[in-house]
């Protein structure tokens, strides 16, 4: 006679019914133990070593049963604890590979980072950088740019973030930069203005510290009797060097769950990176107004029909007579340079994007490249579509993207 569900096997067919009424743009629920034992920044998914290659062909097989727990024969030998796991159970780490700036991070256990993202050392200014060989053309000089306004926003996760809002004289939209960390500041919103009160500059954020009930001066109470170790503390903290995303406004993507692109995904898991309690140098996501990667949304619809009549991302631009990428960057080097910035590691895979973010004149020098590596990839969820994977495919065969398509799960 079968022995009666545990409850175990119980939750877990419980979950899996649930998993099964979600939308297909959900990412599959985990289960309890699997949460237990993962970390949310951790590089390494939780994994079982002992049905690996490197048992004997003579022992008894192990099976899984529904309640996630293995059943083997007593005779069965141990696996080596000194025995890493096998590749394909490894997630790509954000760790140099052995020639910097060429490819997407290795999966050597070794170099697993648990906490902070590792970059690989870039240097557009030499051809061996890993910066790519193409040399985008760019704005002359830098667009002026002003913010003129910043609020604190707490998040779903927890963490906070201070939304700036800028203008330009370069097009009349509003673009923003998302931060991460109290000691990234705007110049233009800091700077005094002619004939403004103390509760303008609190209105429109230009203030230190936080806001509360009753305040009423906008620099923060005390701050000139701040103790010399907490200044030099603060000190040490900007001199790091920052997390950046360069991110283009995604409509379909990111609001309407768009498997065409990983753009919401890049957006969702850049705020992530930035959030960790390890990223005590802050983070910045330069969010852009240029849909469809600089042709509007209109004219990306259009490009999506063509793409189901068969043409790829970057044929469709071109049919519809657009270049294949008509992004520029120059607001987002001004910005970053109003936000005091001088050197970034840049969250990317683009190696023009990279050249392109540092200006004319290098404002800004980008010292690390960070590979934005797609969930589904490393094992951590994501999703799955084949939309999605020849977007993917275009970009690293004609875009020149730094990914592994040998990461692609199959």
């Amino acid at each position: 006679m079968c022995p009666a569900p545990t409850s175990d096997a119980q939750s877990s067919q419980a979950d899996n019914a649930t998993t099964s009424q979600l939308p297909s743009f959900y990412s599959p629920k985990r289960s309890e133990n699997t949460s237990e034992q993962s970390r949310d920044n951790g590089d390494v998914e939780s994994v079982d070593l002992s049905s690996t290659s490197a048992q004997p062909t003579t022992a008894p097989a192990i099976t899984l049963d529904t309640s996630d727990n293995l059943s083997t024969h007593s005779s069965v030998p141990s696996t080596p604890l000194s025995q890493p796991p096998p590749p394909s159970l490894l997630s790509p780490s954000f760790t140099p590979p052995q020639t910097p700036g060429t490819a997407t991070p290795s999966t050597s256990i070794t170099s697993l980072s648990l906490s902070e993202p590792r970059g690989i050392p870039v240097d557009s200014s030499i051809p061996t950088g890993g910066c790519g060989t193409k040399k985008p053309k760019l704005l002359e000089s830098l667009p002026h740019v002003e913010c003129i306004v910043r609020a604190r926003i707490p998040t779903t996760n927890g963490a906070e973030m201070f939304l700036h809002l800028y203008t330009n004289d370069v097009d009349n939209k509003e673009h923003l930069a998302i931060v991460f960390g109290n000691n990234i500041r705007s110049e233009s919103l800091d700077r005094v203005r002619e004939g403004e009160t103390e509760m303008d500059r609190l209105v429109r954020g230009a203030y230190t510290g936080r806001l509360y009930p009753g305040r009423t001066t906008s620099r923060e109470p005390g701050v000139g009797e701040t103790k010399k170790e907490e200044q030099e503390e603060k000190a040490e903290e900007k001199k790091q060097v920052p997390l950046v995303r360069i991110h283009s406004e995604c409509y379909t993507g990111e609001t309407v769950w768009s498997a065409r692109c990983d753009c919401g995904e890049q957006l969702d898991e850049a705020a992530r990176l930035m959030s960790l309690p390890s990223n005590t140098a802050g983070g910045i996501i330069i969010y852009l107004r240029q849909e469809g990667r600089g042709i509007g949304l209109g004219e990306k619809l259009k490009a999506y029909n063509l793409q189901d009549l068969g043409s790829d991302t970057v044929e469709a631009n071109l049919l519809l007579r657009h270049p294949a990428d008509a992004r520029s960057y120059g607001l987002a080097t001004a910005m970053l340079r109003d936000l005091g910035q001088k050197e970034i590691r840049l969250l990317t895979n683009n190696p023009d994007k990279i050249r392109a973010v540092e200006g004319p004149n290098r404002e800004i020098v980008v010292t690390e490249r960070v590979a934005m590596v797609p969930l589904s990839w490393k094992g951590k969820g994501g999703f799955r579509a084949p939309e999605v994977e020849g977007y993917l495919k275009t970009k690293i065969e004609k875009m020149g993207h730094m990914l592994d398509m040998g990461a692609l799960p199959q």
